[in-house]
């Protein structure tokens, strides 16, 4: 499939997506969010894939949602409400929950800037890898009297806490990838030359890893936690039993017995 805002190959076991609108620093017009949700949805429908590479063309990652897409400039005299409303149940909350429930682990790169729904497109990755010039901002209040959206809500306080999250979305303060880093919002930061390079590797890593294993962690962690441990732990105990039958648990521990690396194969 051709894609005409993005950029998307699969090079061995790894995916690699790309925004490409750096003219509009990748802002999410309604044609990219839709190519995104259908990526997403090429993804899981390969059993080939088993790690995914997220990044921005250009300067920057995302700079948010395109507000100068023709039908926020058409409603200006009726309802903008209804309009962002509809823009959200039909194309970006689909799109960015296809990312997050996404089966394969999926690695951010986070070049430049990532602002309002750009941000929250970065976040709904299971990795993120910023450059040390890269910025993180929460400009809904602010800058356009809106609140944050697309999952920051649910992402921020839990990676951050309460009290950040609320700074940064009421302030709406450029966060600077150390800063992301420090305060666990991010995985980490690294010079902007190692960035993709960086990205790659992690990516390939998890690639040769248990596939199966990792859909379960994600699994587990992007749900709500149990009203108890016990709960929890009854959950925790259906996984591993599920990954029990596993030939990458068969294999990994024939490996450990042999004192050597397991060779994975995702099954």
């Amino acid at each position: 499939m051709e894609y005409a805002t993005l950029l998307f190959e699969r090079r061995a076991h790894v995916a690699h997506v790309t925004l490409n609108r750096p003219e509009r620093l990748n802002a999410l017009n309604q044609l990219l969010v839709d190519e995104l949700r259908a990526v997403a949805e090429t993804i899981e429908a390969d059993r080939e894939i088993r790690a995914v590479l997220l990044t921005g063309a250009g300067r920057g990652f995302s700079s948010g949602a395109d507000l100068t897409q023709d039908n926020l400039l058409q409603a200006a005299q009726g309802s903008l409400g209804a309009v962002v409303r509809e823009s959200l149940l039909k194309h970006f909350n689909p799109m960015v929950r296809a990312w997050y429930d996404l089966s394969a682990p999926v690695v951010v790169a986070v070049n430049g800037v990532a602002a309002g729904a750009g941000m929250s497109l970065a976040l709904a990755g299971d990795i993120v890898i910023a450059a040390r010039s890269a910025t993180f901002l929460q400009l809904f209040a602010p800058k356009l009297g809106l609140m944050p959206d697309l999952g920051s809500t649910f992402l921020l306080p839990r990676l951050v806490g309460t009290a950040r999250a609320k700074g940064l979305t009421l302030l709406g303060d450029a966060l600077s990838a150390t800063e992301a880093m420090e305060w666990g919002l991010i995985w980490g930061c690294v010079e902007d030359a190692a960035l993709r390079t960086h990205a790659e590797a992690i990516a390939e890593r998890l690639a040769s890893g248990p596939t199966q294993a990792f859909k379960r962690i994600k699994t587990i962690f992007n749900a709500q936690p149990a009203p108890s441990m016990s709960e929890q732990l009854a959950l925790e105990a259906v996984a591993q039993a599920a990954l029990g039958d596993t030939r990458d648990f068969a294999e990994g521990l024939t490996a450990f017995r042999e004192k050597r690396s397991p060779n994975f194969s995702g099954e």
